[in-house]
């Protein structure tokens, strides 16, 4: 049978009624655009909380759609490491033998530092942990690093708070929802994190370049040379991180400024560790009694 030459979309009553949908679509479109645009410049409270009420609505949906490519993600590592455990297995038994004088070095100096802290009557603050939660997205096309948590006001989640996964620090709490979170990577570039090196102490501040990767930047020295493959951990000032979180290694040798790579990737971590800041400010003092 010939194709009718009639293309029209009067020739079809349903083409006509495709047409009018995609028209009433593209119109409510371009005025919810239109009405977003108008809230956030003028009324930018009202577009955050608008912001997460959508991302509430959206991270359990986010959060299924991560569990099942978690799944598919697995079986291939699952057959791989099949293969491989027999040859990781031998590797890991000569490590093992390679750093057991190491291990027993460091329980050496982990005895005679309890017993410093202890003629030095100090005691060891450590943050309290709020929830443990799922990453289910995090930004890739844009110049700012965010990424959604599954959890937010309901399971004591605020604005503030650290993220940390096994591997180290992945930012703070920047908005709360319900049920969601906002963090701000510490590869965003309004991020500033407070760090030290681990050999030597040294102070340095980690900023955000908005490209998956941070610059490391002396503080009060010049000409401080960095290698490649310093690690850097938080140094507790500031009060809101925790002494000791692992946050980025150095990639290559430089002075001043280097670029180095945050130690805990977003998109590899299933799930992450919202934490009380170190030191909270303290709360405000008591009313005044009135004059009599």
């Amino acid at each position: 049978m010939a194709p009718a030459r009639d293309r029209r979309t009067g020739f079809s009553r349903r083409r006509q009624y495709s047409a009018f949908i995609g028209y009433v679509l593209a119109v409510a479109g371009a005025v919810v655009g239109v009405v977003l645009i108008v809230v956030s410049t003028f009324n930018p409270p009202a577009f955050s909380a608008l912001r997460m009420g959508v991302a509430s609505v959206t991270a359990p949906v986010a959060t299924g759609l991560d569990a099942i490519a978690g799944v598919a993600r697995s079986v291939p590592d699952a057959i791989g490491g099949w293969f491989r455990v027999h040859g990781e297995n031998a590797d890991l038994r000569a490590e093992v033998k390679r750093n057991r004088a190491l291990l027993t070095r460091a329980r050496i100096i982990a005895y005679d530092n309890r017993r410093l802290r202890g003629l030095l009557a100090v005691r060891e603050r450590t943050p309290e942990a709020v929830v443990s939660a799922r990453l289910v997205g995090s930004t890739a096309s844009s110049g700012r690093r965010f990424a959604l948590l599954n959890a937010g006001r309901l399971q004591g989640v605020r604005p503030g708070m650290p993220v940390r996964g096994p591997d180290g620090l992945v930012g703070r709490v920047l908005e709360t929802g319900p049920i969601a979170a906002r963090v701000l990577l510490v590869t965003d570039p309004e991020s500033l994190v407070p760090v030290r090196r681990t050999r030597d102490g040294l102070p340095a501040i980690v900023a955000g370049r908005g490209d998956g990767r941070v610059d490391v930047r002396s503080v009060n020295a010049t000409n401080v040379r960095f290698a490649a493959g310093d690690m850097f951990v938080t140094s507790g000032t500031g009060g809101l991180y925790a002494p000791g979180v692992p946050v980025a290694k150095v990639e290559h040798n430089g002075s001043d400024s280097v670029v180095a790579i945050p130690l805990a990737a977003p998109d590899s971590l299933d799930f992450a560790l919202v934490e009380r800041p170190f030191m909270p400010l303290p709360a405000p003092p008591p009313p005044r009694p009135a004059a009599p």
